[in-house]
């Protein structure tokens, strides 16, 4: 199961860069596990402050190559057969990639259908079905769906090796007193230190208005999270202790989740991370026209065993609910912490994502 394979990951960035976010770390944890990745990717500009070594192409097992580049034949002739092809969330692979393929290759790849997050009940019975290709140069060939989820019977989450050890030297070593004192210096030691990471939550206004007067500390993400706050402080009487943050990549964003007592996380990626920070948490579920993301954020409650409170502020946050969100108080908040601390254990006892994709390819039998 360990043998070094080629993997070729395909990844289009629809919007917020969540798709790329949860690519790359893909690829770290391939490349770590010993494996040899290539990362296409239509619009890798977001790596530049997400993950700065993978712009450069300088991290060892990692080639990041342009989306376009797949359709060039003379350059697919130059590069070592891939053993697998990953597409994520439902991307087509270029159709000149795979006629390449078909042309020149005498068995087809593991070739993996990486699905979107969810708890549904219906996701372990999806995980791992065979998909034939009825048409195109690969007819004949076979996919097979892969489901990330949070329980034994699907492929799990993506969890790299030390990332407890590593949380846990950033508290012991006094990292994380340090970076509080950096980003919010006059932070008193009662007082809630909050990250904020969301689309645009209609309960904002009522968020901000709660903090207003508190000693308590907004720490905003860049880009729709800023924009967000400053059109509801318009509608907030007294603004309340808050400062923005830069754009940072993701080894920083998980020291944030870390050293905030409360976080505000949105889409797959940083709900992920948020989970294993093991802190208190909101979850801003990508928004759906057909309100399916109303099912879907049902189903993590159920499987978080979330208390009212916390299925309470869910709700609220994501529209589901017009009412007041619960007060954001020492009980609440033990409360939060002992059930995501709960279910982050349950999480510990999966194998993680990635090596459960290692261990599916290579069991995956390739047709002819």
């Amino acid at each position: 199961m360990n043998t070094r394979r080629t993997w070729d990951l395909f990844c289009t960035v629809i919007d917020n860069h969540g798709d790329l976010g949860v690519c790359w770390r893909l690829a770290r944890q391939l490349a770590q596990a010993g494996q040899s990745v290539r990362l296409w990717v239509d619009d890798a500009s977001a790596l530049g402050w997400m993950a700065p070594d993978g712009l450069r192409n300088s991290l060892p097992g990692i080639q990041v190559l342009p989306w376009a580049d797949a359709s060039e034949p003379d350059l697919l002739a130059t590069l070592p057969t891939a053993d697998i092809w990953i597409e994520a969330f439902g991307c087509t692979l270029p159709e000149a990639f795979v006629a390449h393929a078909t042309a020149t290759r005498k068995q087809q790849p593991a070739w993996i259908n990486l699905e979107y997050l969810s708890a549904e009940s219906w996701v372990p019975r999806m995980h791992g079905l065979p998909s034939p290709v009825m048409s195109g140069p690969a007819k004949g060939w076979t996919k097979h769906f892969f489901y990330p989820g949070f329980t034994q019977d699907t492929g799990g989450l993506l969890r790299e090796v030390g990332l407890m050890e590593r949380q846990q030297a950033f508290t012991a070593s006094g990292q994380r007193a340090a970076w509080r004192a950096q980003h919010a210096p006059d932070l008193a030691p009662s007082a809630l230190l909050i990250s904020l990471f969301c689309y645009e939550p209609a309960a904002l206004p009522q968020l901000l208005t709660q903090l207003a007067g508190t000693p308590h500390h907004l720490l905003v993400t860049p880009g729709r999270p800023l924009a967000a706050v400053q059109q509801a402080l318009s509608q907030v009487p007294v603004p309340p202790s808050w400062s923005a943050l830069p754009y940072t990549n993701q080894n920083d964003f998980d020291e944030m989740l870390w050293a905030s007592d409360l976080n505000f996380v949105r889409g797959e990626d940083s709900l992920v991370r948020a989970l294993w920070a093991g802190q208190p948490f909101i979850w801003h579920i990508y928004p759906q026209d057909d309100n399916a993301h109303h099912a879907k954020l049902e189903a993590f409650l159920d499987w978080l065993e979330a208390p009212v409170s916390l299925r309470q502020f869910h709700r609220v946050w994501n529209g589901v609910e017009d009412t007041a969100v619960p007060l954001l108080d020492t009980g609440t908040l033990t409360e939060w912490r002992e059930c995501l601390l709960a279910a982050r254990q349950r999480l510990r006892q999966q194998e993680g994502l990635c090596n459960q994709l290692i261990i599916h390819s290579a069991t995956t039998s390739a047709t002819p």
